[in-house]
């Protein structure tokens, strides 16, 4: 229902923000304000913030703002409607009694849920009755039973076509409610409705507050014509709408951080299984806005897992059509997949618990995957067909509806469109066969997979334990220090860029002391100042006597671009500087993260497939390292080892 916002201001006005926020964040005052870590990142100096007078809360790692109710919304997963009503109740703050219409809408939900209660308990005491036997062995096999049963309601509706309408109508539940929920199968054709689940695993589909409102059918029968079959649209229950296992994952889900999102439910339980209670699984073929916005309710960049076969790159490449429009700053995605020809509960059962981490532990960008997609849709060895994927890329690009992700977005396309000159091409596509299209063991329409029967073996120098150059690489060591330098002291030079980036320059992760802790002071500067000038800054530099560290720094990143780091340096050179740094800083600290878990696990387990996983993450590394010394003045090439 609708709130009046004198209702909402009173609720506010008695509960201070800091005493709400507080429960969850240990806060400090810091003059007018209370300051403490941000719930929503992991950080070691404080960057949020909160108001008692204006009645918000702000923090500048993450961008999240808002006032007490959109605080619980973030940290707890509740819908608006439920914040409202526990703040009311500890606010003492009456609400208002809902109308008549409403009162009546109500009350007619609440008759529709009781009637799906109903038939979930009967489709769970079937299971448990001789007459679900065959879907009992069934879901042993599948390693389902016990506790998990229990956890999940999973039921099983006999074969016959009238067990679950007799039963129903013997509680006095009408025909007509039965086939309004999607119980029944009726039509003007139809001259007696009968049951719509028959023969079926049931899986009861629940709302954000753990109550039945559909049912998931998995069909027994080899020959049946749909495997899987869902409860039709109900006023109770809608599709595109709504996640199965919500109401569980949601609390791991904040917990955690992030939010995982399968394909299918059995899928969703294996995952839960396997440590990641986190997991919620869509409800038809196709993620649809609605759900993308349930998942971004719950994390900043869930992690879509993918089956891995060509259903589950469709199903993949769709998502990106429909996430690309939505991406606002901090809003974004991240896609694993699969081994070829496998779902999340076949590795489970073949592998265990440890390569469903593997899976989501390499999980790609969804500019990652947007990028192999459009490598992987067409051939890029000639400056037409360059054009082509030039203009489709631009295109799409353009349907981004948020100007500064659109901005951001064109910037690295562009920069990678440029990397598929000739002179580049070989260097960065060094993973793929001429014409774009990967090799063997390579990426698949952005995914890895397993080497298949028939594909060249695997190098035997690439089966030993890996290199100590590469080791080396894994360090930051090299550029790494080099590239802080240079982030640090164009922000230092030109502290007015500061305010423009500080979203980005709060999550990134600095290795060099003294960049870190120049940083740290900059953005605190820019908190309390807006854009501070060079004099507030050198005389804050001075007090905390970091004068000799700015030198330093400043001196390091002059070797790689003393342009940018005159005072009166073009402006869209400068920026353009920052930018690239940033860029190649992120991906490299995420590659060489991701490198580092490669190599553990071939060294724990060299399969094929931590193999593959291997080259993949070195191909990705290599790139990276080959921007940044095309970047780099010839004379300081050798500080460009990443």
């Amino acid at each position: 229902m609708r709130y009046p916002p004198h209702i909402l201001e009173e609720i506010r006005s008695r509960l201070p923000a800091s005493d709400v926020v507080g429960r969850k964040v240990k806060l400090k005052k810091a003059g007018r304000e209370w300051r403490g870590l941000s719930p929503f990142n992991a950080e070691k100096t404080p960057s949020f913030y909160v108001n008692d007078q204006k009645q918000f809360y702000h923090c500048f790692s993450s961008g999240k703002h808002g006032d007490v109710f959109r605080f619980l919304m973030e940290t707890e997963g509740l819908t608006f409607p439920e914040a409202v009503e526990r703040l009311a109740s500890e606010a003492g703050v009456a609400l208002p009694a809902p109308s008549a219409d409403t009162v009546a809408i109500e009350t007619k939900r609440r008759g529709a849920i009781e009637v799906m209660e109903l038939a979930a308990l009967w489709f769970e005491e079937r299971l448990r009755s001789p007459a679900g036997a065959a879907a009992r062995d069934y879901l042993d096999r599948r390693g389902l039973g016990g506790e998990t049963l229990k956890r999940f309601r999973i039921g099983y509706a006999p074969g016959e076509r009238y067990g679950l309408r007799d039963h129903l109508a013997g509680k006095d539940v009408e025909k007509g409610l039965m086939a309004e929920l999607g119980l029944l199968v009726s039509g003007d054709d139809i001259a007696v409705p009968y049951d719509r689940f028959r023969d079926r695993v049931m899986f009861p589909i629940c709302d954000a507050r753990g109550r039945v409102i559909a049912f998931g059918g998995r069909a027994m029968q080899a020959d049946a014509k749909a495997k899987y079959l869902n409860s039709p649209e109900t006023p109770l229950f809608h599709k595109g709408q709504g996640l199965y296992n919500l109401h569980q994952a949601r609390k791991a889900a904040h917990e955690r951080g992030t939010i995982l999102a399968v394909e299918g439910y059995v899928d969703a339980i294996a995952m839960t299984l396997a440590g990641h209670p986190n997991t919620v699984a869509q409800l038809g073929t196709a993620v649809t806005e609605e759900q993308l916005a349930l998942l971004w309710r719950h994390a900043d960049e869930p992690i879509l897992c993918f089956d891995g076969d060509k259903a589950g790159q469709r199903a993949a490449h769709r998502t990106l059509e429909v996430a690309l429009p939505l991406l606002t700053p901090g809003k974004s995605l991240r896609f694993a997949v699969m081994p070829e020809g496998q779902d999340p509960d076949d590795l489970l059962r073949a592998e265990g618990p440890a390569a469903i981490d593997r899976v989501l532990a390499a999980a790609q960008p969804l500019v990652e995957v947007f990028w192999a997609h459009a490598l992987a849709a067409g051939q890029t060895d000639t400056p037409e067909r360059r054009a082509r994927l030039a203009a489709t890329l631009r295109e799409t690009v353009g349907g981004i509806r948020d100007e500064t992700v659109k901005r951001y977005y064109r910037d690295e396309i562009e920069e990678r469109l440029r990397g598929l000159s000739p002179r580049n091409a070989q260097r960065r596509d060094s993973g793929r066969e001429p014409g774009g299209a990967p090799r063997s063991g390579g990426y698949a329409g952005g995914f890895p997979r397993r080497p298949r029967p028939g594909d060249p073996p695997p190098s035997p120098r690439m089966r030993a334990a890996p290199s100590p150059s590469v080791t080396a690489s894994a360090g930051f060591a090299g550029a790494a220090p080099v590239r802080e330098a240079v982030i640090a002291a164009l922000l230092l030079v030109h502290p007015e860029m500061i305010g423009d980036f500080a979203d980005e320059l709060m999550v990134l992760e600095f290795e060099h002391p003294d960049a870190r802790t120049l940083l740290s002071l900059l953005l605190d500067c820019a908190a309390e100042a807006g854009d501070p000038d060079r004099a507030v800054i050198e005389a804050r530099l001075a007090r905390a006597g970091l004068g000799e560290a700015a030198a330093r720094l400043t001196a390091m990143a002059r070797s790689r671009d003393w342009r940018t780091l005159e005072p009166h340096a073009d402006s869209a050179l400068r920026e353009d500087a920052l930018r690239q740094a940033m860029i190649l800083h992120r991906k490299a600290g995420a590659l060489h993260s991701e490198l580092r878990q490669a190599e553990r696990a071939f060294a724990e387990e060299p399969t094929e497939a931590n193999w593959s996983w291997l080259c993949q993450a070195k191909a990705g590394l290599a790139v990276v390292i080959a921007a940044e010394a095309e970047a780099a003045p010839s004379e300081t090439t050798d500080s460009t080892v990443a």
